[in-house]
């Protein structure tokens, strides 16, 4: 999907790259499979910031996307391409033969009248799901799951897609992540056929801080900039980085920059092969 530039007849159209929609042939979503949606403003149920900078933005309505895909042998026909709202991909509105709808991830290539199935029949092409058992070693996969049943977890963004690499003796199923990351994988876990749409998403440019305050993004302030009371490297006199025991510079919660938090013991240290970083 090509991304459209402007003329820079404003400020804000200079540098401004946002997607054309031309895939998008749909323009409102099926009813049925809408939810209304309450922001939270990036607060917890105790009223606290737990995520910062969010807040605002224009109202949504969420769209019940099937992340199981458990509805096993039975033909879908792709009745459009739709915008959702809550994630950086286009969603595919799909018809079953029984007459049930449901909304799939887009995935690349998939068009309108296309035909869709999940199952251990389903051949390996673009929108079909399956266990990771029946993929063809080397076949580009997303939304997989991490426990067989739980519906999908990984590769669900923009342009994402891991790779079924190689399958050990024991059954088990290796992939290599967006990240790099090579990964053991249940083989009865199921995945999608193929590559996650809108791929030029990444290269989005906004062009001006009113379209980040339309998804809900607040301005982000420096450290440097507040009041000791409030981060560990305020305060000072004038631009200051030393002092005052701040002499590293740190996370609003006191982590140094670049320390790691991840535990040295995770139970699933076990499943990871080959990490993203050696």
């Amino acid at each position: 999907m090509p991304l459209k530039t402007f003329r820079p007849i404003t400020p804000s159209n200079r540098y401004k790259e946002l997607p054309s929609f031309e895939e998008i042939t749909k323009s409102t979503p099926e009813k049925s499979l809408t939810r209304p949606l309450k922001k939270s403003g990036g607060r917890n149920n105790q009223g606290r910031i737990t995520c910062r900078h969010k807040g605002g933005g224009h109202k949504r309505k969420y769209r019940l996307v099937d992340f199981k895909r458990n509805k096993t042998d039975i033909a879908a026909t792709v009745l459009g391409i739709e915008y959702d709202p809550n994630r950086t991909c286009r969603i595919a509105l799909l018809e079953y033969a029984d007459g049930v709808k449901s909304y799939i991830l887009a995935p690349v290539g998939l068009e309108v009248g296309a035909t869709v199935m999940s199952g251990d029949t389903a051949p390996p092409k673009p929108g079909n799901a399956m266990k990771l058992k029946h993929v063809p070693l080397g076949t580009a996969i997303h939304n997989i799951e991490m426990t067989p049943g739980t519906g999908g977890k990984i590769a669900r963004s923009a342009g994402q897609q891991a790779v079924l690499s190689n399958r050990e003796e024991s059954g088990q199923a290796l992939v290599k992540m967006p990240s790099g990351e090579i990964r053991k994988f249940n083989p009865d876990c199921a995945c999608t056929i193929g590559r996650v749409g809108n791929v030029d998403h990444m290269n989005e440019v906004s062009g001006k801080a009113g379209r980040s305050r339309w998804q809900g993004i607040r301005p982000t302030v420096r450290g440097m900039c507040m009041n000791p009371v409030d981060h560990p490297n305020g305060g000072g006199e004038g631009k200051s980085k030393s002092g005052g025991g701040r002499q590293h510079l740190k996370s609003p919660w006191g982590h140094v920059k670049g320390q790691k938090t991840r535990q040295k013991y995770k139970p699933s240290n076990k499943f990871i092969v080959s990490r993203r970083k050696k």
